[in-house]
């Protein structure tokens, strides 16, 4: 499932990641995914506390391929700035255990695309980026997971929201050069 669900993102990601880079980097695409994906997620929490509806896949193994290649999907949206790869998914452990070949199959990408600027010189600041990302990444997905499991999204919607209006806000009046 976890190869279904990549896919998808590797495929897009390698067709249209000039595109995206050079169209959809820019603070207006980045608030406005802010803000839509807050109120998305308001929206999901509101459904289920207020109407009941529960997700119809609740742990991982109750996964088929083809919800597998659904999450694929959604994770494409996540290539668009400003969109929460996980928000994009919000499937809880699965959505994190698929980020590890997602963000290393983007990271590869990069590199691939880079691969001149790649140095004897640069790699040891690589190397030492690379390690402290990942097990900073490692804290915080841990921490993450503790949080969601007990809490719902309704903070992270607003705290999206709030951020949007504040880069719209920021970027409209030229108080900061995004």
């Amino acid at each position: 499932n976890t190869l279904v669900a990549f896919l998808p993102a590797a495929v897009v990601g390698v067709l249209v990641s000039d595109l995206l880079k050079t169209y959809l980097f820019n603070p207006l695409t980045v608030a406005t995914a802010l803000v839509i994906g807050g109120l998305i997620i308001l929206y999901v929490e509101h459904r289920h506390e207020k109407l009941g509806i529960e997700p119809r896949v609740k742990e991982m193994d109750d996964m088929d391929w083809k919800d597998a290649l659904k999450v694929g999907v959604a994770q494409c949206l996540a290539m668009i700035p400003g969109t929460s790869r996980s928000g994009a998914t919000i499937i809880g452990e699965f959505s994190f255990f698929l980020a590890i070949p997602t963000i290393f199959g983007a990271t590869v990408w990069d590199l691939w695309q880079a691969r001149e600027q790649l140095v004897a010189a640069n790699l040891p600041g690589l190397a030492v980026g690379t390690v402290v990302s990942f097990f900073s990444a490692l804290v915080v997905v841990h921490w993450l997971i503790r949080f969601v499991s007990r809490h719902d999204f309704r903070g992270f919607g607003w705290y999206r929201i709030i951020f949007g209006g504040v880069i719209l806000l920021t970027w409209a009046t030229g108080l900061v050069s995004w």
